[in-house]
């Protein structure tokens, strides 16, 4: 196809995906009652399992943790006419993107296909199921251990007695998105690096020379989207590490079946 082409073709994939997202979105918008309470609000009750799984490892090792405390040191609160609309709508789209992520990389793979072989095609149902379950499992992450991790630590930070957390709905649900959606991406690091290797743009050896200066970048971006003391940003850095280590060793195989596919060429065109 021209270039035109394949801009009309991407031009319907995206316009599958907004619809996809729409139509969960409203769905997530009819029951948002239940997403607020049941999710976005839940780590706001000191019952919440991370809260809980820390409290008793303290108890066990005998420190006093803010993690048992038994309410969380903050109010949620609404200053603006439309801000629980707008926070409605918001948490409905961002809940659609997250459940229609399957389907989005769906479409994006459809479009991205027809350039591969055909043997490279047939791998297409395993990258839709492992790229959504990475990414799945970044969110689940997210909302478990860095959100909780970073609410006590904000909630409980304190420059003085007379001021008290009257934190803005909108600021709440920010650091939930976030937290959330930006661990899923992060979670996608092994998918980046396959394609990354695939075209040539990086190797084990690149990979393994780096190393030293990803652990200094993966402490960054673990300092970022947690609060700034080391407990929470060992516990975000260590499966960031795990992830990339995985990833050398899909670089490794990748490299390995294109140096296999080289010499079966080689040889068919010996004889």
């Amino acid at each position: 196809m021209s270039f035109l082409d394949h801009l009309e073709d991407l031009r319907w994939h995206l316009i599958r995906i907004c619809i996809a997202v729409i139509i969960v979105a409203t769905l997530a918008f009819i029951f948002s009652k239940y997403i607020f309470e049941g999710i976005i609000f839940a780590p706001l009750n000191m019952s919440f399992p991370t809260y809980h799984f820390l409290c008793e490892a303290g108890n066990f090792l005998g420190f006093n943790t803010s993690f048992c405390a038994e309410k969380m040191p903050m109010i949620i609160q609404n200053r603006t006419m439309a801000g629980q609309f707008s926070a409605d709508i918001w948490t409905a789209i961002f809940a659609g993107f997250v459940i229609s992520f399957p389907y989005v990389v769906y479409q994006m793979w459809t479009f991205i296909s027809p350039g591969l072989h055909d043997n490279e095609r047939k791998h297409s149902r395993g990258f839709i199921v492992i790229s959504s379950l990475l990414f799945f499992i970044g969110v689940l992450f997210g909302y478990y251990i860095v959100t909780p991790l970073s609410l006590n630590f904000l909630a409980n930070y304190s420059i003085s007695d007379i001021v008290d957390n009257q934190i803005d709905i909108s600021s709440y649900i920010a650091l939930v998105r976030s937290s959330a959606l930006a661990s899923g991406l992060i979670f996608e690091l092994p998918i980046i690096i396959y394609f990354l290797t695939k075209i040539g743009l990086v190797t084990p050896s690149i990979l393994i020379k780096y190393r030293k200066y990803a652990l200094v970048i993966v402490l960054i971006l673990s300092a970022i989207i947690t609060p700034p003391d080391v407990a929470s940003q060992i516990i975000v850095a260590i499966p960031i590490l795990i992830l990339y280590q995985v990833s050398i060793y899909i670089s490794k195989i990748v490299i390995r079946n294109q140096s296999r596919k080289l010499s079966k060429e080689k040889t068919k065109n010996h004889e």
